[in-house]
């Protein structure tokens, strides 16, 4: 369980202030600091093998794609939040902060025991709910292949799971194989 790395209220000014050139990277939700933990192996070759596979899209299409350094910014019900997805895509020419992103298409989280539990609840709630821009929200399993995607329509939000194939991504018009996602972590 992420517990705060301290109890004191800290502005949105100076998080990002501390952020600048601290060691440890934290997320910040209404005021509180949270220290952020590494990452496992499989983890980075899966957020590096899609990384690999969406740059190229992004590049065409004149769109931004962060892989785990750059926070994304939701303000809703009047509280700020800053959270660092493993990978950020914006397409919008101004959504252009030095330290962060406020206008997402598609934001990536890969699982891990630690995170899954935040990741498919509160930062599902706080990026479907906060985040007007956000097309798609993508959630990869580590330990098998499986990838939950939610995808804002018209009406509401779509939540589609996928093991094999192709996922459909919208927001840069591409089709996305499993097999590339899981390629390298599973070969040992």
């Amino acid at each position: 369980m992420n517990l705060p790395a301290s109890d004191r209220f800290l502005t949105v000014e100076a998080y990002l202030e501390g952020e600048k050139d601290g060691e440890v990277r934290h997320e910040y939700i209404a005021g509180q600091v949270y220290a952020m933990t590494g990452a496992s192996a499989r983890h980075n070759l899966i957020t590096g093998a899609l990384f690999a596979s969406l740059r190229p899209h992004a590049r065409e299409r004149g769109c931004q794609l962060f892989v785990n350094d750059m926070k994304v910014h939701v303000r809703q019900a009047g509280e700020d939040a800053f959270y660092y997805p493993d990978l950020l895509l914006t397409c919008d020419p101004h959504d252009r902060a030095t330290y962060y992103r406020e206008r997402p298409c598609l934001i990536v989280e890969v699982l891990s025991e630690g995170t899954e539990r935040i990741d498919r609840r509160e930062k599902l709630f706080a990026y479907t709910g906060g985040l007007p821009s956000l097309r798609e929200y993508l959630l990869v399993t580590q330990d098998r292949r499986q990838v939950d995607l939610y995808r804002r329509t018209e009406a509401d939000w779509v939540h589609e799971i996928y093991t094999d194939g192709l996922i459909p991504l919208h927001c840069l018009d591409m089709e996305l194989p499993i097999e590339a996602i899981y390629e390298d972590a599973e070969r040992g």
